[in-house]
C-alpha cells in the first residue's frame, strides 16, 4: 500500500519523472554513439557490448508497457530479446523515445494498483503468479535502469566517451548528493 501525504497518482508521476530522467540520459549517450562501439564486445569472453546492455533496458520497459494491454500483467522473463537492438544505437534511440511517450499513459494511474507478475521457477516452464503494483514496477525498472547505465557507463567510458557525473547514478544517491552539498554549504555560512 501507498503510503504518503500525496496521492497515489502522484507518487505515480513521480516514478514515471525518475525512469524518464534515466532514460533521457541513456537516450543521449546512445544518439552519440556510432554502430561499431555501440556494438564492439568488451570483458574477457567479449559477450558485453554497449547495444547488449541498453536492448536489456529497453525489454524490461517494454514488458511493462506490454503487460497493461494483457490486464495488468507483466513477465520480464518472456522479453523480445531483439537483436537488431544491439546493433542499432540510431533504433534503440527511436525506442527508448516511444518508451518515455508511453510511460505517460500511467500518469494518472494510481502507484497501488494491482498487477501481477509472472517469474519462472523450472525449465517446465511453470510460472509463479506474484501480486505486484504499478509504484513497485515503476521503482523496480529505475534501479534496473540505473543498475545497467552503471555498467554501460563504464563500457563508455573505456571507449573515450566523457560522461555527466549523474549517469549511472541513483535518484536516492543523486538526493543524498545534494543534502550533503546543502549540509557543507550550511556550516561552511556558520563556520564563517
Amino acid at each position: 500500500m501507498f503510503v504518503s501525504n500525496d496521492s497515489p497518482a502522484s507518487a505515480v508521476a513521480w516514478l514515471i519523472d525518475e525512469n524518464q530522467q534515466a532514460l533521457s540520459q541513456l537516450c543521449e549517450l546512445v544518439a552519440r554513439l556510432d554502430a561499431d562501439d555501440y556494438a564492439l564486445p568488451a570483458g574477457a569472453d567479449g559477450r558485453h557490448t554497449l547495444g547488449k546492455h541498453v536492448r536489456h533496458i529497453i525489454d524490461h520497459y517494454e514488458a511493462l508497457l506490454a503487460g497493461r494491454a494483457v490486464g495488468n500483467v507483466l513477465d520480464y522473463e518472456r522479453r523480445r530479446r531483439e537483436a537488431d537492438l544491439e546493433g542499432s544505437p540510431r533504433l534503440a534511440v527511436r525506442r527508448i523515445e516511444a518508451i518515455m511517450a508511453g510511460l505517460t499513459e500511467f500518469a494518472d494511474t494510481d502507484a497501488d494498483q494491482a498487477w501481477s507478475l509472472r517469474y519462472p521457477v523450472d525449465t517446465q516452464r511453470i510460472d509463479l503468479e506474484m501480486t505486484t503494483s504499478l509504484g513497485r514496477e515503476l521503482a523496480f525498472l529505475t534501479s534496473h535502469t540505473v543498475h545497467h547505465m552503471a555498467i554501460i557507463g563504464l563500457l563508455a567510458e573505456q571507449r573515450g566517451h566523457a560522461l555527466p557525473e549523474a549517469f549511472g547514478v541513483h535518484p536516492s544517491t543523486l538526493r543524498h548528493w545534494q543534502r550533503q552539498s546543502q549540509s557543507f554549504a550550511r556550516r561552511q555560512e556558520v563556520a564563517s
